[in-house]
C-alpha cells in the first residue's frame, strides 16, 4: 500500500481548515463541527439523496423562491445535521438550530418563528420530540407562514394571527414513524439517509485525515472504515482515536498495525461492534439461550435504557445479520452465536414458532 499524502479538498480550504485551527484546543463536538463539508457538491454518499436535494435547491433558487422544506430521516450519525448546513450555505440564507426537546410550549416555537428572517433556513433536530402543542402550531407556520398567538385568558382570550417572514425548514429526526401524517404532509421533500458503504467512509476518512493533518496509508483507511459501523460521525471518531495511538506509541503514521492495535484498545472489533453491541449479543445468547427476549428485559439485563438498545445497538446489529427482531421478541442469528465463538444450538431457525420461553414477555418485541 502506498501513503496517501495529506491533501485537503479545495472546498474546503477556507471553512474547513479555520474550523479545525479553531478546534485543535477543543472537544470532540468541536472538531465534528469543522469536518462538516459545507458544499452539497463535497457531501460524501447518499448519491440518490443528493441528486433529489441538489434538484430541489437548485430550482428554489432559479425562481428566486423559498424553498421547500425538507425532511431528513435515519439513524443517527449519517449526515442530517450536515445536510441541513449545506442547504442554508446553498441556500445563501442564515441558519437557525434548535431541537424538538427545547420546543415544550407554542410560546416557545412563537418566539423563535417570529424573529426568522426572510428566507431564513430553520433547523430541527430531533423533531418527533417536539411537544403537542408546539407541533400543532407548526402546522400553519410551514403552510401558511402565520402563526395564532393567544392574547389573554380564559372566555376573553383571543388568537391574532401574526404573519411570519418566509422561510425553509429543515428537520431531523432518528424515529420518522413517530410523526404524525399532517407533519410530515407539510414537507415538500423528505429523504431517508442509510448506512454507507466502506468504500465512502473510506472517502469521508481521507478529507478527515487531510484537514487534521494525520498522515494515513491506505490500509489504515480500510481498516477504521471497515470497523465504522457504516456511519460517518463515528468514522471520524476512530480516525482522532487511532491518531492519539499513533502519536503516543508508534512514529504518527496512521497504518492497519496502528489502526487495529488501537482499535483493539478502545474494544471495536473486526466487524464494528462495541461494548453495548457485544454485551447485548452476548446477554442473549448467554443468559438467555438466544431469545427471544422482550426489549425491556433485554435492556435492564444489560443495563441500559430500552430506547438506547433500540436506537443505538438494534439497527446495526440487525443489518449485520446478527439479531432479529420477532413479534415476541429479540433472537439472536447463528451468525451472532459464532461471531462469539459459540455453536449455535440445533433448529435455532425454528425459535419464532416455539412456545414462548419462561423470560419471554409478550409486548415487549
Amino acid at each position: 500500500m502506498t501513503e496517501w499524502d495529506d491533501q485537503v479538498w479545495d472546498a474546503t480550504e477556507t471553512s474547513g481548515e479555520r474550523l479545525v485551527a479553531a478546534a485543535m484546543g477543543g472537544d470532540d463536538i468541536a472538531y465534528d463541527g469543522a469536518l462538516r463539508p459545507d458544499q452539497l457538491s463535497d457531501f460524501v454518499g447518499q448519491d440518490r439523496v443528493k441528486a433529489q436535494l441538489g434538484l430541489v435547491l437548485e430550482a428554489a433558487r432559479r425562481r428566486d423562491v423559498t424553498a421547500d422544506h425538507v425532511l431528513l430521516s435515519g439513524p443517527p450519525g449519517l449526515g442530517k445535521t450536515t445536510l441541513a448546513q449545506i442547504i442554508a450555505h446553498e441556500l445563501q440564507a442564515p441558519l437557525r438550530l434548535t431541537s424538538g426537546p427545547a420546543l415544550q410550549h407554542a410560546g416557545d416555537l412563537a418566539a423563535v418563528l417570529s424573529s426568522l428572517q426572510p428566507g431564513e433556513v430553520l433547523f430541527i433536530d430531533e423533531i418527533h420530540r417536539t411537544a403537542r402543542a408546539a407541533e400543532e402550531m407548526l402546522y400553519v407556520a410551514m403552510e401558511d407562514f402565520r402563526v395564532d398567538v393567544m392574547l389573554g385568558k380564559g372566555p376573553g382570550a383571543m388568537a391574532v394571527p401574526l404573519d411570519l417572514s418566509p422561510f425553509t425548514l429543515v428537520a431531523a429526526t432518528t424515529r420518522a414513524g413517530l410523526l404524525p401524517g399532517p407533519l410530515r404532509d407539510r414537507f415538500g421533500f423528505t429523504a431517508h439517509l442509510d448506512f454507507y458503504a466502506p468504500e465512502d467512509l473510506a472517502l469521508i476518512i481521507r478529507r478527515s485525515a487531510g484537514l487534521l493533518q494525520v498522515t494515513v496509508r491506505d490500509d489504515g483507511i480500510h481498516e477504521i472504515a471497515h470497523r465504522s459501523r457504516g456511519t460517518p460521525r463515528i468514522a471520524n471518531r476512530l480516525l482522532r482515536r487511532v491518531r492519539d495511538w499513533a502519536q503516543v506509541h508508534g512514529d504518527g503514521v496512521v497504518d492497519i498495525q496502528t489502526a487495529r492495535a488501537a482499535l483493539d484498545l478502545y474494544e471495536v472489533d473486526i466487524l464494528g461492534l462495541d461494548r453495548l453491541d457485544r454485551a447485548v449479543l452476548t446477554m442473549l445468547v448467554r443468559r438467555f439461550g438466544g431469545g427471544p427476549v422482550g426489549l425491556s428485559t433485554l435492556a435492564v439485563a444489560v443495563g441500559e435504557e430500552p430506547e438506547t438498545v433500540e436506537t443505538v445497538a438494534e439497527p446495526f446489529l440487525v443489518r449485520e445479520g446478527l439479531l432479529m427482531r420477532t413479534p415476541r421478541g429479540r433472537l439472536a442469528t447463528p451468525a451472532a452465536w459464532t461471531h462469539l465463538g459459540l455453536q449455535p444450538p440445533a433448529g435455532l431457525a425454528d425459535y419464532p414458532a416455539q412456545a414462548p420461553l419462561p423470560w419471554d414477555s409478550a409486548g415487549e418485541g
